[in-house]
């Protein structure tokens, strides 16, 4: 139900985004290159608003979207309830999931740090 749910709200995002592309070019563009500030998306001279600006409201944005947004809902934690099972890569790049770390009944620690 929550991937109907999901499905149901993303294409009309989809459809309205791409109406609005089409009946207001302009005032869309500058919505879009105001989403690509708050990202940052903008700062590098060598990406240009035409590489990556009309993607948006395409079909493939659609299904990236829906992809992001249903993975994220196997990633959701509730106290008393079973971790989630997410994707991690380990540090040869293999793709592993977090619970293939557990070992018997000890407990899977986890430490996150940074590297500079």
């Amino acid at each position: 139900l929550q991937k109907l749910l999901i499905l149901l709200q993303v294409t009309l995002s989809v459809v309205v985004g791409k109406t609005l592309m089409v009946l207001f070019p302009n005032a869309m563009k500058r919505y879009i290159l105001k989403m690509g500030e708050k990202s940052r998306m903008n700062q590098n001279p060598k990406f240009s608003y035409e590489n990556w600006g009309p993607t948006f409201f395409s079909f493939k944005y659609l299904l990236f979207v829906l992809k992001v947004k249903w993975k994220r809902l196997e990633d959701e934690a509730y106290e008393g309830h079973p971790a989630p099972n997410t994707p991690v890569v380990t540090l040869s790049g293999e793709v592993r999931h977090l619970l293939d770390f557990m070992e018997d009944n000890r407990p899977l620690i986890l430490n996150f740090g940074s590297c500079t």
